[in-house]
């Protein structure tokens, strides 16, 4: 059987006939009558023979000098390690409506020989020429028949009358690209397969198979440590930590899952980095399955981003392709369906029914299956995740004792007590101006009983407590990462090398374009490797990104001006609404409450609002700066979404917490913002409670909104807007293939992987609620516990159900997010100090009662914190109007340490208000030399490396090197046996010329595998 393979001068070049099977490989058959399309890059794929009346479709490589109408050396066989010849990949087109039987197919996750496993998957969309949108064509211009002879379309056009459009030519120009960008692949190694185009338009799935010479390649070059033969015993603890591990085990045996846990068996490999010159050491049983499926996919991604594309401006690997819409989409494939029926069991399932439904809430987390099958990225979030939130725990019970004590002793508490006293009652000057009348200090009786609750001595406890409690978390966190770090075999790992983003390489090339000369641009055409080795006029210096850090600079700087300028507003609408709402008697009694109220709900909307728009700002931003790499650019968007954030977060607390009321001014002198409208106070009670109202609304606000609403409800509508634009958008699918889609089909219809910031930024927040201001709200571990036994399913479910399978990414740690974490840390010790010394009245109290009080006692406390004003002395318009209180006032109270009218200096500051700030400051700093001293203690006190792993790890090295030493004794012994049996032989060959005997197959291997390490110091 002769082909037809047109040239690229639309010429017909004969094709010899496939070669035997023992030099080409078997051919998958085509049915007869489909369309077949060459492409000039594609090249035969093997699997099955072709059977009695079927036709085999083959199409050589790009053609090489002098090999024109000819199968190129070494065609079909295997890529190795070395140079690849150009038909070297066993490729294979096959139409959607040929569909090869269920019988032939054993898994969704192979080719279609049913032998090569899927790695990689690269997806782009493609359109026909002249297939407009929205019109589909009926054939195809050019096809080649099975007869061998170029048919055309009936109704296409000759050659010469097709004039290219727009559109047309773009897309002519994406498909050589594409072709290009295929073809360096094969080279590289990787064996490719994908659907024919036969639609006027349509998704194209490029499936992508790594043989075994390209995994060994690559691992050795990545330095991907495997296990080797060598396995040994985990040393076991002492006696009463043995025992005490062993009831542990029993007890929560119930909640662990029903999965193998590498951490936590005794027996353990000891691992190596891969080299093909020491196989020897591995326990290779089978090649298909030595590499798991995350090894491999990361494999491939290594391979995608590195390889290079000339005719896409030299753009180098898959990312600046995705960038450029060359191709949609790049991922590797999950391992199955999740919900499929039967007994069929696979990791994805397998995760699905133990981690990531809300029913087994109740279990703990499948770390090593969540490291196996996303990596160790995702691993350490989710591990990291579960300590946080198993501390959360112990600070939950501490918060609800804190809080229950405030119940048990409100009743005993004094100054509530003398507030609600309406027989000894304050008479209180006005809240507003002209409006307002004078009030008792008794009617604020319930808003003093509900500040106890919060503002009592145990808050201190807890707020030391919670400083520990965040050191102890991040102690724990580094012990835990350095024990994953050991079981998953990632100690002493290298930073991998990092590929240029694409942004920056198109900034560099348009810096070069405009300062270069010719020699320069010519540059532009070099091969890969001597484009990554760039000198100083191949990188953006200082200079070409100071625009870009002055427009980040004032940005930022507007974004936090635009948050204070949103809280200031917040501020006059509370001021403002309180003093209408005082116009009018219904609204009078309930004014304070209604104004807090609602201006909380008011920030909390603001707040949910702006945090969208920042992440979105913060993203910009730092495209302007254009990072190098992505770990600098994932840096730096953090760090700005963080900064931003925290800023929208908390700046209404911050005001609520230090500065309301701190400037109101007194009777006769107050401060006003406008003309008529003073400054708000604080409650009679304090600021605290306000704070604590403030805190929990916003705290569970965002909780409650972001989880249910952002993170369950957006994907879902995506989900739904996605499903009807494919159904309103022509289709040409074949019934069915729609029926039974395969597994790329299904992954590529879900939500794209954009990485674990906002899961990070979600958490590091509600760290930051759970410590800077815990003394004004110590149930918020609780409420923070709650929403993290939730979170941690939801984010399972979205990681397994609705996300594509990420590429698995070797790390050693959380990275910044660790630094962020602990200056949160370090900044709750001075938040809490200046809440408790300043915004509640713990430091008043102690100042009374051991200074002032003739009993030692808080009698007389309310009295001793109110001063005296002559309304007399009020200004002009600023009187009650029609005043109705029941006695004529002379005097009225203000809460402030002020002279009376009486005295030589009335309304200073009186000795008693510079008492009380001295005794303020001295506590601030005690409590934060304390509570820093004690954090030291605890960090020095508790290693960062567990005792048992840093033993592990010096016992992991000997034995190594012992196992190193008999593996290459046995393998010198192995290599001297055919060396003394040519020698005997050569005796004998004196005698005649007899042939010596061939060596065995394992002397042959441990020769050849002894060859290139015999050298091989340890």
């Amino acid at each position: 059987m002769i082909l037809i393979r047109l040239s690229s001068a639309g010429t017909q070049v004969p094709v010899l006939p496939k070669l035997p099977s023992r030099e080409l490989g078997t051919d998958i058959p085509l049915l007869p009558g489909s369309p077949r399309r060459l492409s000039p890059r594609a090249v035969v794929r093997g699997g099955q023979g072709p059977k009695h009346g079927q036709q085999c479709l083959q199409a050589p490589g790009p053609p090489a000098q002098g090999l024109q109408g000819s199968v190129p050396q070494g065609s079909g066989q295997a890529s190795g390690g070395g140079s690849a010849p150009n038909s070297s990949v066993i490729n294979n087109y096959l139409e959607a409506s040929e569909p090869v039987s269920s019988e032939a197919r054993v898994s969704c996750m192979h080719f279609y020989d049913s032998q090569r496993k899927v790695d990689y998957v690269l997806a782009y969309h493609y359109r026909k020429r002249g297939a407009h949108p929205g019109h589909s064509s009926p054939g195809h211009n050019l096809a080649i028949v099975s007869n061998g002879e170029t048919g055309k379309d009936p109704q296409a056009g000759a050659p010469g009358d097709i004039e290219l459009g727009p559109l047309d030519a773009l897309e002519e120009e994406r498909k050589e690209q594409r072709e290009e960008f295929e073809h360096n692949l094969m080279e590289a190694g990787l064996e490719l397969e994908k659907d024919l185009e036969s639609k006027s338009q349509g998704s194209v799935f490029v499936r992508i198979h790594a043989p075994w010479q390209v995994l060994a390649r690559e691992a050795e070059f990545l330095k991907i440590k495997v296990p080797t033969k060598k396995m040994y015993e985990i040393k076991s603890q002492g006696s009463i930590a043995k025992t005490f591990s062993k009831i542990l085990h029993k007890l929560s045996a119930p909640l662990k899952p029903r999965v193998p846990e590498h951490s936590n068996s005794r027996m353990k490999n000891l691992s190596y980095p891969f080299s093909r010159e020491k196989m020897y050491l591995y326990n290779i049983q089978d090649k298909d399955t030595f590499f798991d499926n995350a090894t491999r996919s990361r494999i491939v991604h290594e391979i995608l981003k590195r390889t290079t594309c000339s005719r896409a401006n030299n753009t180098m690997g898959i990312n600046s392709l995705i960038a450029n819409n060359i191709y949609e989409a790049a991922y590797p494939l999950h391992d199955g369906e999740y919900d499929s029926p039967g007994d069929d069991m696979n990791d994805r399932k397998l995760l699905y029914q133990e981690w990531a439904r809300y029913g087994v809430f109740y279990k703990f987390q499948p770390i090593d299956l969540i490291r196996k099958y996303f990596g160790e990225k995702i691993g350490l979030y989710f591990a990291w995740l579960g300590l946080y939130t198993s501390f959360l725990i112990p600070s939950s019970v501490i918060g609800i004792i804190v809080f229950l004590y405030g119940c048990a002793t409100i009743e005993e508490d004094i100054p509530s007590k003398e507030m609600c006293d309406q027989q000894n009652a304050f008479t209180m000057c006005p809240l507003c101006d002209t409006s307002c009348d004078y009030w008792n200090l008794s009617s604020a009786c319930g808003t003093a009983r509900a500040s106890h609750l919060f503002d009592n001595p145990a808050t201190v406890f807890f707020s030391i407590f919670m400083a520990l409690w965040a050191t102890m978390f991040l102690e724990n966190w580094k012990r835990l990462q350095m024990r994953l770090g050991y079981f998953w075999d990632l100690t002493g790992i290298e930073e991998e090398e990092e590929h240029s983003r694409p942004e920056y390489e198109t900034k560099v090339r348009e810096k070069m374009l405009k300062e270069s000369n010719k020699s320069v641009v010519r540059k532009l055409g070099t091969s890969g490797t001597e484009a990554e080795d760039e000198d100083d006029e191949d990188k953006l210096t200082w200079k070409d990104r100071f625009p870009g850090y002055l427009m980040n600079f004032a940005s930022i700087l507007f974004m936090i001006a635009l948050t204070f300028s949103i809280v200031f507003g917040v501020i006059v609408y509370r001021i403002t609404t309180a003093a209408a709402l005082s116009l009018n008697k219904a609204t009078r009694s309930n004014v304070r409450v209604t104004v807090t109220a609602t201006a909380v709900i008011i920030n909390l909307v603001v707040i949910l609002i702006l945090d969208e728009i920042y992440g979105a700002v913060a993203k910009w931003l730092t495209k302007i700066e254009v990072p190098k790499t992505e770990q600098t650019f994932e840096e730096r968007l953090i760090l700005k979404a963080f900064l931003l954030k925290f800023v929208n977060a908390y700046s209404p607390i911050f005001y609520v917490a230090f500065f309301k009321g701190r400037f109101v001014g007194r009777p006769g002198s107050y401060v006003y913002v406008f003309d008529g409208y003073r400054m708000e106070e604080c409650a009679p009670g304090g600021c605290l409670m306000e704070l604590c109202i403030q805190l929990s609304i916003i705290m569970l606000g965002k909780q409650l909104i972001q989880n249910n609403i952002f993170e369950i409800g957006v994907p879902k509508l995506k989900k739904l807007f996605r499903k009807l634009k494919d159904e309103t958008e022509p289709e040409e699918a074949d019934s069915a293939h729609s029926k039974h889609p395969e597994q790329w089909d299904l992954d590529y219809s879900l939500e794209p992987y954009t990485g674990l910031t906002p899961e990070y930024m979600e958490m590091i927040i509600q760290f930051g609620f759970v410590t800077l201001f815990v003394a004004s709200f110590p149930l918020a571990p609780v409420f923070a516990l709650l929403n993290n036994v939730i979170e941690v399913r939801l984010d399972a479910k979205k990681f397994v159900t609705e996300l594509r399978r990420p590429d698995a990414v070797r790390t050693k740690d959380i990275g910044i997010w660790f630094d962020i974490l602990s200056g949160i840390g370090k900044f709750s010790v001075i938040i809490n100090a200046f809440v408790i010394a300043v915004t509640s009245d713990f430091i008043p109290r102690l100042v009374y009662q051991y200074s002032y009080s003739h009993n030692g006692t808080l009698h007389g406390f309310v009295n001793h914190t109110l001063s005296f004003f002559n309304v007399s002395q009020l200004k002009e318009g600023t009187q009650p109007e029609n005043s109705q209180f029941e006695q004529e006032v002379q005097f009225c109270r203000f809460k402030d340490y002020r002279e009376p009218p009486w005295a030589p200096n009335p309304y200073e500051f009186s000795k008693q208000y510079w008492a009380v700030l001295s005794a303020r400051l001295a506590f601030v700093i005690i409590f934060q030399n304390l509570v820093m001293f004690l954090s030291v203690l605890v960090d020095w006190m508790i290693p960062d490396i567990p005792t048992d792993i840093s033993e592990q790890i010096k016992r992991e090295k000997s034995l190594f090197v012992d196992f190193f030493l008999k593996e290459e004794h046995e393998k010198l012994k192995l290599a001297e046996e055919p060396a003394r049996r040519s020698q005997s032989s050569g005796h004998r060959s004196k005698r005649g010329p007899a042939a010596s005997p061939a060596p065995s197959g394992r002397s042959q291997l441990g020769s050849s595998a002894s060859s290139g390490s015999q050298h091989t110091s340890v």
